[in-house]
């Protein structure tokens, strides 16, 4: 009886369910459901150490939401809740979002050259090179343009000058990615703003708009908003029943690395958990994930002075920063870590005062008809798969021999992050289930 009651208590912790159904807050209005520390079994008591690390960081305002309700939402000095601010950078994955609807609704492909929609000449490039530089290149800063001293923001041909062939070279640049804007707005014939209403923000409730900074096109909202498109990512693209985005396979792609050259971007989003990463400005390529204190799920809009979206499919978790962070920094990653190095101890039910060790697991083939198999697991573990927004789907305990799992055929066929559990670490990793 002893060894039964044992194994059950295993079981119960191996299984424990971290996906929930989302919830939504309506379209209009101020009213968003809350969920306190109580209910989720927080520890209230480490709070004061993260909201006195965000006064000294110059926040103006911050958000968690899990399972889609309000958790944390703190604002400093004369910020409000309908205060507005600028995305920075985070807002490079809104124009990600634009992209793949122009591309779903056959206004372009990203495979299109850059030129069929901004003219020969939009580079000072010869036609051969210019003609080899796409979309999905400005996607993924993959252009080959040199992002070097002061052309880093210049959009002028002048400045957009070859260093490599596209697709050769991972570089963070922001004047091609600000070109992306121009290339939206000449297939669809709109101005952004007027094409991201209809499709992104009445359905959600959103606010803000599109702004010319300088060379740049800076999008500014209230921080709710932030938090919204952060829970239509969170749910695939569905926001609460409306899906906004058909296309899957972009959905994908977006939180997927893009390239081999810098394993931890997608198209426009930061991923953790990758082997490596790059930053702007550095051609180095360093080892690891660059939040290595967040879950290995999270993927991330993040902007020079500390604008960040933080999305957690895993957790069922959204964090949310806005503010002027001291530093000069264009992605603000250590700045993110640090915002999770005090987020850990606050969700001690869960996530520990530590971030838990990873297995080093091999999981193939990916993607897979139904069976995977498992390298390098040698004991007890728990195998959970779930759906993009978070929610358990299927969950199956292993041995420490278990070198193969067969997913049920009745479970759908598309995109997954299975998570392998023992109980000194964890291993996650996306799934495409054909």
């Amino acid at each position: 009886m002893k060894s039964m009651l044992l194994s059950f208590s295993l079981l119960l912790f191996f299984f424990n369910v971290k996906g929930q159904s989302l919830y939504f807050p309506p379209i209009s209005g101020d009213n968003w459901e809350e969920t306190s520390f109580t209910e989720l079994g927080w520890c209230a008591d480490q709070l004061p150490t993260l909201y006195n690390y965000l006064e000294q960081s110059n926040t103006k305002a911050f958000i968690v939401l899990k399972n889609g309700k309000i958790v944390i939402e703190k604002y400093y000095d004369t910020f409000t809740k309908d205060s507005l601010w600028y995305w920075a950078s985070a807002g490079k994955t809104i124009t990600s979002f634009l992209i793949g609807k122009a591309q779903e609704e056959g206004l372009l492909s990203i495979e299109d050259t850059t030129a069929t929609y901004l003219g020969n000449g939009w580079t000072s490039l010869t036609n051969a090179q210019e003609e080899k530089i796409t979309i999905r290149h400005q996607l993924t800063m993959t252009t080959g343009l040199d992002d070097s001293g002061i052309n880093f923001d210049c959009i002028q041909a002048n400045c957009l000058t070859y260093l490599a062939d596209a697709g050769t070279r991972w570089a963070y640049h922001n004047g091609p990615y600000s070109l992306l804007r121009t290339v939206l707005e000449n297939a669809s014939g709109n101005n952004i703003n007027l094409f991201m209403t209809p499709r992104l923000k009445t359905p959600t409730g959103m606010d803000g708009f599109y702004l010319n900074y300088g060379t740049s096109s800076v999008y500014f909202s209230k921080p709710r908003s932030m938090a919204r498109y952060g829970l239509l990512m969170l749910n695939n693209g569905n926001w609460d029943g409306n899906q906004l985005m058909n296309d899957v396979n972009y959905l994908n792609d977006m939180i997927t690395p893009s390239q081999t050259l810098n394993q931890s971007y997608g198209y426009l989003w930061w991923l953790n958990g990758q082997s490596s990463f790059m930053m702007p400005s550095l051609q180095a390529v360093f080892s690891g994930s660059f939040m290595p204190n967040a879950p290995a799920d999270v993927y991330a809009g993040m902007g020079k002075n500390g604008q960040i979206l933080n999305i957690s499919p895993s957790e069922n978790l959204i964090v949310v920063r806005m503010g002027n962070a001291p530093g000069s920094s264009y992605v603000p990653n250590y700045y993110n870590d640090s915002i999770w190095q005090m987020l850990n101890p606050i969700m001690c039910s869960t996530s520990g005062t530590t971030a838990p060790s990873k297995l080093d697991l091999q999981i193939y083939p990916n993607p897979t008809e139904g069976q995977i198999h498992i390298n390098g697991l040698d004991r007890q573990s728990a195998f959970t798969l779930y759906g993009l927004n978070g929610q358990l789907v299927w969950k199956k305990f292993l041995t420490g021999n278990s070198t193969t799992v067969q997913i049920p055929d009745h479970i759908n066929r598309g995109i997954y992050f299975i998570q392998i559990k023992t109980e000194e670490a964890v291993f996650s990793q996306k799934l495409i289930l054909n």
